[in-house]
């Protein structure tokens, strides 16, 4: 199966249960790009739009750069009229996007499933003069026990499990080969997700490893997630330790 294709009838439940960024974090990423309200950000493997409407909502012009249909029809749905968005369907490795036309280039959650190599030359084509390229995830706290134990239930049935965020934890991102001279600043933001039992099985069925419900694995799934649920949530409530990890530099 294509990168492109992994969340395919996902759409909506993601958009739904999938967790937004801190505003320290945007705030962050405003500043150290040297952002103005002329600039143009390309939002690259955009999805369903949550970074992206974090930036049209402080009046940038933002390209959303998506190839799944299902994802990019939801993020063009739910941008709110009057903020200066355009939609592509196209792919990281090759923008369509004009040279030299790009202030910033963002990437949430999904670099992970891009041709690293090709993608920092279609970077390096797109981008103006000293702008960076900022990439982002949402990553739980590997170290909690709750995400400890979710991940063994992830392990046990989802057979594409590979690890949380592409399994980057496992078999870390080289990072130093994408920057431009291995340079890039590393940054962290608390941003745990406290959720009802709805949104915390949201969470997990919205990852592009989850079955979905035709598989056979799927209500075993949801058994083992809700027994995880009732035994690390407080009044209907669970909270999961998460950090927001930006990695930001030129190329």
């Amino acid at each position: 199966m294509k990168s492109a294709d992994k969340f395919t009838d996902k759409a909506e439940i993601y958009a739904k249960y999938r967790p937004s960024y801190p505003l320290e974090y945007i705030e962050y990423l405003i500043s150290e790009s040297g952002l103005n309200e002329d600039s143009l950000i390309a939002d690259i493997g955009s999805g369903t739009g949550i970074l992206s409407r974090h930036l049209l909502e402080r009046g940038f012009a933002v390209i959303g750069v998506e190839p799944n249909d299902d994802m990019r029809t939801v993020a063009e749905q739910t941008v709110k009229p009057g903020t200066r968005f355009i939609s592509l369907n196209a792919t990281a490795e090759n923008t369509t996007l004009k040279d030299n036309s790009i202030d910033l280039v963002t990437v949430a959650q999904a670099f992970h499933w891009f041709n690293m190599e090709q993608f920092r030359l279609e970077c390096q084509r797109i981008l103006k003069q000293e702008a960076k390229v900022a990439l982002v995830w949402n990553s739980r706290e590997a170290s909690s026990d709750i995400n400890k134990e979710s991940a063994e239930v992830c392990r046990k049935y989802c057979p594409n499990f590979k690890g949380f965020s592409g399994g980057m934890e496992e078999t870390p991102i080289p990072f130093h080969q994408f920057f431009k001279d291995g340079k890039y600043e590393t940054t962290y933001f608390g941003n745990d997700i406290h959720l009802h039992l709805d949104g915390f099985l949201g969470r997990y069925l919205s990852a592009s490893y989850s079955p979905k419900e035709n598989d056979k694995e799927y209500n075993s799934f949801i058994t083992a997630l809700t027994n995880l649920f009732d035994k690390y949530s407080n009044n209907g409530t669970i909270i999961i330790p998460n950090t927001t990890r930006s990695f930001l530099g030129q190329v």
